[in-house]
């Protein structure tokens, strides 16, 4: 289970943030997780009930925003929802190969106290 990882540095990096900032405890941690970035929400979230525990986060709370896959058609020049790196454009049908958005794996932001 790489969540396990993936939560260890997030709560790294906000402990590291508090500390530079002068701040007692994390209070809120917000993550950004693309449908196709490999990562499961709920495995995400098991992982930092259990990374947290002892640090300056270890009551902060853990708030995930899903975002979903999005392909570019070329062809059509649309954006359209899809379930995986290749799909057809459901306007054209033209295949479409351009992820814009859904691989995405990041911190947004970290609140402190």
């Amino acid at each position: 289970m790489h969540e396990v990882g993936l939560m260890t540095e997030a709560v790294r990096l906000a402990v590291a943030s508090a500390q530079t900032a002068g701040a007692a405890r994390v209070t809120v941690v917000r993550l950004r997780v693309g449908a196709l970035s490999g990562a499961v929400p709920d495995a995400l979230a098991f992982a930092w009930d259990v990374v947290r525990q002892g640090t300056r986060a270890a009551a902060a709370r853990l708030e995930i925003e899903t975002i979903p896959a999005a392909c570019w058609c070329a062809t059509c020049r649309r954006e359209f929802e899809c379930a995986d790196f290749f799909n057809e454009c459901p306007h054209c049908h033209e295949l479409s190969g351009e992820l814009r958005c859904g691989r995405e794996l990041e911190i947004a932001s970290v609140e402190l106290h």
